[in-house]
């Protein structure tokens, strides 16, 4: 029977368990093989793995102007091939998923919460 993820949604323990992996292993290979410019400050926030294991959404955030985003999102799609060749040899998989890489604007959206936030504590002292 499946279990429930933390983010409430039902999918597969395998799934979950090979998004974890594939996260671990990225961000590996982001800090230790990998030496674009582009990919320096980047963060691997989370893998959604389709539960027939064939695409992988994997989750960034990077500080900076949209511009440096924009630049960051194409040097990982133009590592995507390194990236999947590294998996295939570290995980042992069978299949290695197909990665599409997604900006996560969430840590940009609690930051701008969090200073309205501050802003209507300092306009109501």
């Amino acid at each position: 029977m499946p279990r429930l993820t933390k983010s409430g949604t039902n999918r597969p323990q395998r799934t979950v368990q090979v998004g974890g992996l594939i996260q671990q292993e990225i961000s590996d290979l982001l800090l230790r093989k990998l030496k674009d410019p582009r990919l320096e400050m980047v963060t691997i926030t989370g893998v959604e793995v389709a539960p027939d294991l064939k695409l992988a959404r994997v989750y960034f955030s990077r500080y900076g102007s949209p511009e440096e985003v924009r630049k960051t999102a194409d040097g990982l799609v133009k590592a995507a091939g390194f990236i999947k060749r590294e998996l295939g040899a570290r995980l042992k998989l069978r299949f290695v998923p197909e990665l599409q890489f997604i900006h996560d604007t969430s840590y940009e959206y609690g930051d701008r919460i969090e200073s309205l936030l501050k802003t209507l504590q300092t306009d109501e002292e």
